[in-house]
């Protein structure tokens, strides 16, 4: 049995973002009927705030086995590389043998954005148009083009706390999309007055205040994962009705969510529900164009193995990318 590699250019070819969103609506639906299973998940802390982290998942539904190994490198940003670098693998359901092996970065880099995606379809108002983004990296690109897909973006503000580096992402997004984009020059003139916001940076401390809220926002939270980061202050989380991608992980890493609790702003009864419950229909959503409405993405390794699954077929049907034998023999799949 051969084992598919692909890169993250042919990750890209392969994945057009909308079609992500898709499949991301479909694997969180998926997860709420118990036709999935994603444990929390482990890992291991390095000198420097690094940690290699391991995400293992099963998608019954699909016959979709996989595992996700990543490393998160903070001190990345501002680099060419990304802080987030590893490998996603997919694995026969029936045997385990290795079936596909891809770059983790390209796939968390479009997941991300399309299940961020997901919960804007269904939480934010239908004519929002104006998008601020927090953060000039990699998610904030890939947000964009998100947000683009489902809501009639007009007018997008960026903010990252380097001036060059979002002089330079509002450069290049004017020029490969239809839509105006402007360098802010404090995150409170990106965020205020904004209909969705995006939270894409690397910071422990909150770059985003609750106050600066207009009615009707929503905000994709997604850049802090660990229990002792947070992107969003107490007011932010306090104000909004609150829905993760999943319950157990929200409780056991969201520092938005753990530190407003242990301020008190907050107890367990804010997280009003799963994203796949939205989409299933089993809780409530926006009641009013005034709700602010708050996502709190932490990432599922279940995400991971659906897009492996999807890219495998794509890369088999397409001719895309490189076969292995990891017995010895390669060769190219065209």
């Amino acid at each position: 049995m051969t084992t598919v590699i692909l890169t993250q250019r042919e990750i890209r070819q392969l994945l057009p973002m909308a079609e992500c969103i898709e499949q991301m609506a479909e694997v969180l639906t998926a997860l709420t009927r118990d036709e999935a299973t994603s444990p929390l998940r482990w890992g291991m802390r390095l000198p420097g705030g690094a940690i290699l982290g391991m995400m293992p998942a099963a998608l019954h539904s699909r016959r979709a086995l996989g595992l996700k190994v990543v490393a998160v490198f903070p001190g990345n940003h501002g680099t060419p590389l990304d802080s987030h670098q590893g490998l996603v693998t997919l694995f026969d359901a029936d045997t385990g043998a290795p079936r596909a092996i891809l770059d983790a970065t390209e796939v968390t880099a479009i997941r991300t954005a399309a299940v961020s995606a997901v919960a804007t379809r269904v939480l934010s108002r239908e004519t929002a148009e104006d998008l601020a983004l927090l953060g000039a990296g990699t998610q904030a690109w890939t947000h964009l083009e998100a947000m683009l897909c489902v809501r009639p973006i007009r007018r997008v503000r960026v903010y990252s706390a380097t001036a060059a580096s979002r002089e330079a992402f509002a450069r290049r997004a004017g020029e490969r999309f239809p839509v105006e984009v402007r360098s802010a020059s404090s995150a409170r003139e990106a965020v205020e007055g904004a209909s969705i916001v995006c939270t894409t940076t690397s910071a422990r401390e909150p770059v985003l205040a609750g106050a600066w809220l207009s009615p009707g926002t929503h905000v994709n939270a997604v850049g802090a994962c660990v229990p002792a980061a947070r992107e969003l202050d107490a007011q932010a989380v306090a104000r909004a009705r609150l829905y993760v991608d999943r319950c157990e992980s929200a409780l056991a890493e969201s520092g938005d969510f753990l530190l407003a609790r242990a301020e008190g702003a907050v107890d367990d009864a804010h997280i009003l529900g799963e994203l796949g419950e939205l989409l299933c229909g089993a809780c409530e959503g926006r009641r009013s164009d005034d709700d602010i409405t708050l996502f709190k993405s932490l990432g599922l390794g279940v995400e991971d193995v659906a897009v492996a699954h999807y890219l495998h077929g794509r890369a088999l049907a397409t001719g895309v990318g490189v076969q292995v034998d990891l017995g010895g023999r390669r060769r190219g799949l065209d």
